[in-house]
């Protein structure tokens, strides 16, 4: 614990000199707080739905905008990503937004698809969140993203916000990153069609291993089954970092995986350079980063692509852990 506590002010760089962007996932002022002391870049993923979750009346404007404002104020000029609504699947409400009775509520009414369904609702988020981006560095992160359609819809309506929000006074940043989370396949697969709607990305490992897949994250029986550790993954991983590095967007992995300290030579080798994982985890995988010669695991990566299941994966992970290599 001591040599993890004097990585707090410690860059994350590797052997080779490469810094990787570490931003924290938060969803409290506490985690937000945390995040900051530890150097975490920024926050890489501000989950707003445990502001709905904890209300049995849907959150309005201003107690949304305090919300956003107090988690951009506390990290004092570094960015800030708060994430749309991600209610539904296994994140039910007691405002009745989400449906209960869904017959596959995973596959069902959540994320974007839920926002853009309820009247008025992603309008006066959107609406909080540009006005809280007046007090420091904010992005948008839309869940749940299936195609070009959500997307572009999202940036008109964000478009129309900015301006609104202006004409009334207020001041705001004169530009806010919107950003899509890949979390379905269909959006990793058209991802070119749409890329130019985006600003940058951020990779949903948790949804999108269970939906490649198919396989249940939560079924415990499919345990040896759901797991990011698949040629499949790994190879849309690879695709989706190449598309957007060749559109210089950036990209984010902010599932499980990125604050597993064991996945950071794998992750690094795929091409990511920005991992977004909660806090508990930041100075494990810093420590992590450091160990890693990233050149070296570039040069290894086609190895690992060429794995067929998930023992080959496996031995690969194990023969390049720093002590190994």
């Amino acid at each position: 614990r001591r040599q993890l506590n004097r990585l707090r002010r410690e860059p994350s760089r590797t052997l080779d000199g490469t810094d990787i962007k570490l931003w924290a996932n938060a969803e409290s002022r506490e985690d937000v707080a945390e995040a900051h002391a530890l150097g975490a870049a920024g926050v890489g993923l501000y989950r707003t739905e445990f502001l709905f979750m904890g209300s049995r009346e849907i959150p309005d404007e201003e107690t949304q905008f305090r919300t956003y404002r107090d988690a951009v104020i506390g990290m004092t000029g570094r960015t800030v990503t708060i994430r749309t609504l991600d209610l539904g699947a296994d994140k039910a409400d007691k405002t009745g937004l989400a449906l209960r009775d869904e017959p596959n509520p995973a596959l069902g009414l959540r994320g974007v698809r839920l926002s853009l369904a309820r009247e008025g609702l992603l309008h006066t988020q959107l609406r909080a969140i540009v006005r809280a981006s007046g007090y420091g560095p904010v992005r948008i992160l839309v869940p749940m993203i299936s195609g070009a359609e959500e997307m572009r819809t999202v940036r008109a309506m964000l478009r129309g916000v900015l301006a609104e929000v202006r004409a009334q006074g207020h001041e705001v940043a004169a530009q806010v990153p919107l950003g899509a989370m890949i979390e379905v396949p269909s959006a990793a697969l058209a991802l070119p069609a749409f890329i130019g709607a985006c600003d940058f990305l951020s990779i949903g490992t948790n949804d999108l291993v269970q939906y490649l897949l198919a396989a249940d994250r939560n079924n415990d029986a499919l345990g040896e089954l759901y797991t990011p550790l698949h040629p499949a993954v790994l190879r849309l991983l690879r695709d989706v970092v190449r598309i957007a590095n060749r559109r210089g967007k950036p990209v984010a992995v902010c599932g499980e995986i990125a604050g597993d300290p064991l996945f950071v030579p794998l992750l690094l080798a795929l091409g990511l350079g920005e991992l977004s994982l909660h806090p508990a985890t930041l100075l494990e995988v810093r420590r992590a980063i450091r160990a890693c010669d990233l050149s070296l695991l570039r040069t290894r990566a086609p190895a690992l692509l060429r794995a067929r299941d998930r023992a080959g994966i496996e031995q690969w992970l194990a023969a390049n852990t720093p002590e190994h290599s």
